[in-house]
């Protein structure tokens, strides 16, 4: 039976380090049987991936203390009132080996935000509750431009996941025309994030313009399933190109963090040649560390070749499309 969690902490080697899980049997997903512990190994299963997706990127922990139960929510900056809450800066009583980067919202305030440098930094969030992570596009290095760009292929409520592939089908053929590589994966849910890696050499604003660009290009070659129309009541087709996604201090769920539902679903990346083929239950905290294991992390070209904007730039001039203010 699901009770109070009573077992003594353990103590877990991660590379140098040694971590400390507080009530290990907590119970995380307890229609699944999964404790903190089990969220723990999977991090520690998938540590390369993840560690990818967030290596050195400022990242904004979501934070499940009390795990996912029905009824459960998360605390907004409407009703902070919850049982889980986002943390975008760096908690009190970290270790000093829990690096940060300093990081400017759009209201002009700024925080130090954790910037994962070492998989022991993602098992210590865990720790804390820590079921998804959102890293920011951008480095450590360098906070004001971003290294990845990003596409949200966002389904309207009662679209299917099936609906949104041939979508992004259609982005990869359009990347490929313009010798861009793009890498999707699943968000857990039933949309779907392609990233590709990018020349850290323009703003917030051109990626954001960047991602419109193709949005409406996506419109024009799908207009029975694309829409780039910013207003929800207003959309008429079952997938919106979701380009605000690349304004600063918005973020996307990253690869292998884990969906707080009941089935502990998680962003899985995926192989073009997968899309058809995938489901996004198919992918969960259970199944994931042997596919791991066996296939490796299809995202792993991300660490490679970093491509221009400017082909969608270019794109952007010609259709006309202003740059969104920066802040």
């Amino acid at each position: 039976m699901w009770g109070v969690a009573t077992t003594a902490a353990e103590e877990i080697r991660v590379g140098q380090r040694v971590v400390r899980v507080s009530s290990p049997d907590k119970p995380y997903f307890p229609e699944r049987g999964l404790t903190k512990l089990d969220v723990v190994r999977y991090f520690l299963a998938v540590g390369d991936g993840i560690l990818r997706a967030l290596r050195d990127r400022p990242t904004m922990l979501e934070r499940w203390p009390r795990g996912v139960f029905e009824g459960a929510k998360i605390a907004t900056r409407q009703d902070n009132r919850g049982d889980a809450f986002y943390q975008k800066r760096l908690p009190a009583g970290a270790p000093d080996w829990v690096r940060t980067a300093h990081i400017t919202f759009p209201s002009g305030r700024t925080a130090d935000e954790v910037a994962p440098s070492e998989l022991a930094v993602v098992v210590w969030a865990a720790n804390l509750g820590t079921l998804r992570f959102h890293p920011w596009p951008v480095s450590a290095g360098d906070v004001e431009h971003p290294d990845q760009l990003r596409i949200d292929l966002d389904p309207m409520p009662g679209v299917d996941f099936a609906q949104v592939v041939p979508v992004a089908h259609e982005v990869r053929a359009f990347l490929d025309e313009l010798g861009l590589t793009g890498y999707p994966k699943t968000t857990g849910g039933r949309g779907i994030h392609i990233y590709l890696s990018i020349e850290p050499r323009w703003s917030f604003g051109d990626c954001r313009r960047a991602v419109l660009a193709l949005g409406r290009e996506m419109q024009r070659r799908r207009p029975d399933l694309v829409t780039t129309t910013w207003w929800r009541e207003q959309r008429d087709r079952p997938v919106f190109v979701d380009y605000n996604q690349m304004a600063r201090d918005h973020t996307m769920t990253s690869a292998y963090s884990i969906r707080p539902t009941p089935r502990a679903l998680v962003s899985a990346p995926l192989d073009w040649s997968e899309l058809d083929d995938a489901r996004p239950e198919d992918f969960d905290v259970l199944s994931l560390p042997a596919r791991f294991a066996e296939r490796g992390d299809p995202h792993a070209g991300l660490d490679g070749r970093r491509f221009s904007l400017a082909p969608l730039l270019e794109l952007a001039d010609r259709e006309g499309l202003e740059p969104p203010p920066e802040r």
